[in-house]
């Protein structure tokens, strides 16, 4: 893989092509290596200056063992180098997930989404990630490995613990994001996912916001609602869960929601939207799910 023609020659000195976890794990244990796959963000934040990279590219885009989509019995794991369009043609996913398949496919242009990578989008750790929101929804947990003892350790960490700021995560700088697992959702679990933007496919969204329950006798339970764009990390809106939980839909119980939804979060403005604005976004969307669960 060729390096861009404008690169620093004071950055990546040394070039590593992984063709394995244990490999990977092993160029990143000195802690300086900077990790490439798809490179969709990479290269844009290397250009302006947004990060500061180790001297060590490390090309992980060979490994065949993180670009499995495996969908058990109880269980699915998507591989860290699963692309937004794999998971666009997985019909069973789309099925069994529709709020992953409908994130992805408002996830940039088609040629962005042939390249850019699950696991990419959480390394990024952007507070708009769109793959992270309906994954959230899904009490998923992100696999990371490490090189330790002259093997491969690995551990599991909720997606909802993974963020800690803009751009920032618990992931170790000698640490690879290696999967993303969640339980396969029950039959019955309605979900959705909704985005904010002049071109909702090619923008960063103003808001995002995703919705899960399962939905049994006209009543709600285990549900889930994330969101993206309205604080510094991807969030649950915990309280939001719990006043529609065990709960049949009525009228009152919907505009009860909204408000505590509204209450819930404090978005920002900026030059993408106010805060006004995305508090209005997130409730409408809310609405719209809610509404969706009514309908059956």
């Amino acid at each position: 893989m060729a390096l861009p023609q404008n690169q620093d020659p004071a950055i990546f000195e040394q070039y590593v092509n992984a063709e394995s976890v244990a490999a990977a794990c092993q160029a990143l244990a000195s802690g300086d290596g900077t990790i490439v796959a798809g490179g969709t963000d990479l290269w844009v934040q290397k250009d302006e200056a947004q990060k500061t990279f180790g001297p060590r590219l490390i090309n992980i885009s060979r490994v065949g063992a993180l670009k499995k989509i495996d969908i058990g019995k109880d269980q699915i794991r998507l591989g860290a180098l699963v692309t937004m369009t794999d998971i666009l043609n997985h019909a069973e996913l789309g099925k069994i997930a529709p709020a992953l398949h409908e994130a992805a496919n408002k996830f940039a242009s088609p040629q962005i989404r042939n390249a850019a990578t699950i696991g990419g989008n959480f390394a990024n750790a952007s507070p708009a990630a769109d793959a992270v929101i309906p994954l959230i929804c899904l009490d998923a947990e992100i696999e990371l490995a490490r090189w330790q003892d002259e093997m491969v350790a690995s551990r599991s960490v909720p997606i909802a613990d993974f963020f800690t700021g803009p751009g920032k995560s618990i992931c170790a700088a000698d640490e690879l994001i290696t999967a993303i697992v969640c339980d396969r959702p029950r039959a019955k679990t309605m979900s959705r996912f909704f985005k904010s933007g002049p071109r909702p496919a090619l923008e960063i969204a103003i808001v995002s916001l995703g919705f899960s329950a399962l939905v049994e006798g006209g009543k709600l339970s285990n549900v889930r609602i994330a969101l993206g764009a309205v604080a510094p990390t991807p969030i649950r809106a915990r309280k939001t869960e719990v006043s529609l939980e065990g709960k049949e839909l009525t009228n009152d119980l919907v505009i009860a929601a909204l408000n505590r939804l509204g209450r819930e979060i404090s978005p920002i403005d900026d030059v993408r939207g106010s805060a006004w604005y995305r508090q209005h976004l997130a409730r409408t969307y809310l609405q719209e799910a809610l509404h969706d669960v009514s309908q059956g």
